[in-house]
């Protein structure tokens, strides 16, 4: 599958089949987020793979009810390890450099996942403290983005987007 075509055609899923995922494919997933760029090469991220009922039910309730979460084969948490950014940018290194470093972990994820056939959701509607219990998450450790994949039962339309004259400008505003 070519990149554009993967950027174009991924969706965000909320329906997928009772079929395993198979290890060998959730490692995949999570060997192409480490591959994401990072401030100052730190590599702030963790991930926490879910498969098991009770996690994915303590989960969905930490996403304030959506059981699609809970219903997906697996979900993998992309964390922040706050303390590997901020030994190097203090503040706002701890505040964003690992929050934007996980994102674009999380954007490989979803990406390779839809090359795979397979279908994802970026979920980052949370109760935080809720999801760091659920996960017995470290200090330090800051679950950022809950991604439920699994195979798409249904595969939502594009949805429209705003035109480039909208979002693009020149020098300054």
């Amino acid at each position: 599958m070519e990149l554009l075509e993967a950027i174009k055609g991924r969706r965000s899923i909320r329906a997928f089949k009772p079929q395993d995922i198979p290890d060998e494919t959730v490692e995949q997933l999570i060997d192409v987020a480490s591959y994401a760029p990072s401030a100052g090469n730190t590599q702030p991220w963790a991930f926490v793979i879910a498969k098991k009922v009770e996690t994915k039910k303590k989960l969905a309730s930490a996403a304030y009810n959506q059981a699609f979460v809970e219903k997906a084969p697996v979900v993998i948490v992309v964390c922040a390890d706050e303390n590997r950014c901020s030994i190097r940018y203090g503040r706002r290194g701890k505040t964003l450099y690992c929050v934007q470093d996980t994102a674009a972990a999380t954007q490989n994820i979803l990406l390779t996942a839809y090359s795979l056939g397979l279908g994802t959701c970026w979920v980052g509607a949370f109760n935080e403290e809720e999801a760091k219990k659920a996960l017995k998450t470290p200090d330090g450790i800051r679950p950022v983005v809950m991604i439920p994949v699994g195979y798409p039962d249904k595969k939502p339309s594009q949805r429209s987007r705003r035109p480039l004259k909208q979002i693009v400008y020149h020098e300054d505003f």
